[in-house]
């Protein structure tokens, strides 16, 4: 699945850097030296990135404000290049998900980018895939039957192991048996990518009837199976837990496994408000997730209280409201994040992006 960005920036040793670090993470770039004409680009071709110079930044905030009104671009992460803090408000509120810093250096950049691209790569994907380990026939074009093992799928797409190279963009037909079901799924679709080890992408073209019906059911029962074995997982992670101290830091050293959703850990000083106090409590996030967090404070709150939480990195600002959990006295609370809109998604899943991004640059 191949990225593009698009790049607006005078700068010509700015662009150089930032070009050579897009195309090391496999990015394609255009250029665009009017920001008059971004909309226009952008309305022609969609773009997984805008990275945008905010020297001026009046014309900055209009152009991410018109960018944003865009439906083209309704998934489009906007990465501003700004001079200094004073900048970062305005530029975030007008509808930024990242900024760099300037001077612009290969380090900083690189960083920044390398969290985007990953939350590029799942805005992709607009429909959940469903791992799955299943033999399959396939033909195309000179080969009537040749072995595969689907590896996961969803009503739109699959992907899939082969033995040998498929044809680029070459149409597909194939046949395989969900789990469970006796009768052949039988279907067609277009390659959309392959890589060096065989696994290949697919993207639906052709879909029987039959075989969409079935895969809707399927696809249905196995996230409704995965949900009620979710929640028996957290109710007895629950019950078992028994906060520890360790370290000085009050977290029990397996806090990161009682979760569903897996956590990353971090060191995070934030801001932890009870919603309609102005009193703002100072506390650390220790570990992360699109759904969540932990806060380590001295007096945690209630379970059941809503709080809101404001993060400050040098890339962003994270303002996410969310609801008490588990609280242990003494040490903090799990926190389950309420995100009422597509932005405040976006944001959390850029934190943990860039959480992740720092971790494995250490």
């Amino acid at each position: 699945m191949s990225l593009s960005s698009l790049l607006i920036c005078p700068d010509a040793q700015a662009v150089q850097v930032l070009t050579k670090i897009l195309r090391e993470l496999d990015i394609q770039v255009e250029y665009c030296a009017d920001l008059a004409l971004v909309n226009q680009r952008i309305s022609a071709q969609q773009f997984d990135a805008v990275i945008l110079d905010c020297q001026d930044q009046a014309k900055a905030v209009a152009g991410i404000l018109e960018i944003r009104r865009l439906p083209a671009a309704r998934k489009t992460l906007i990465i501003g290049l700004v001079d200094g803090r004073e900048q970062v408000r305005d530029i975030f509120t007008s509808g930024a998900n990242f900024v760099i810093y300037k001077p612009v250096s290969a380090m900083r950049a690189e960083s920044s980018l390398r969290a985007a691209r990953g939350l590029m790569k799942r805005e992709q994907r607009t429909k959940l895939r469903i791992a799955l380990h299943a033999p399959a026939s396939i033909a195309y074009a000179g080969v009537e039957s040749a072995s595969a093992t689907v590896l996961d799928l969803s009503e739109s797409g699959l992907s899939l192991q082969s033995q040998r190279r498929l044809p680029p963009q070459c149409k597909v037909y194939f046949q395989f048996n969900l789990p469970g079901d006796r009768s052949a799924i039988r279907l067609s679709g277009d390659v959309v990518w392959q890589d060096a080890s065989g696994r290949v992408g697919i993207r639906f073209v052709d879909v029987p009837q039959t075989s969409r019906r079935a895969l809707q059911e399927w696809i249905k029962t196995s996230l409704d199976t995965q949900a009620e074995a979710d929640e028996k997982a957290a109710r007895a992670a629950h019950a078992s837990e028994i906060p520890s101290r360790t370290g000085g830091l009050g977290l029990s050293a397996v806090s990161s496994n009682r979760r569903v959703q897996s956590r990353l850990a971090c060191r995070l000083s934030a801001d932890v408000y009870r919603v309609g106090e102005g009193v703002p409590n100072r506390c650390t996030l220790s570990d992360i997730s699109a759904g969540g967090c932990y806060v380590e404070m001295s007096s945690p709150f209630t379970s059941g209280t809503v709080v809101e939480i404001i993060v400050r990195t040098t890339e962003m600002k994270l303002r996410v409201r969310g609801t008490a959990q588990t609280v242990h006295p003494g040490y903090g609370m799990g926190v389950r994040f309420s995100l009422s809109t597509a932005r405040e998604q976006d944001q959390v899943r850029l934190l943990v992006a860039c959480q992740s991004a720092e971790a494995a640059n250490v």
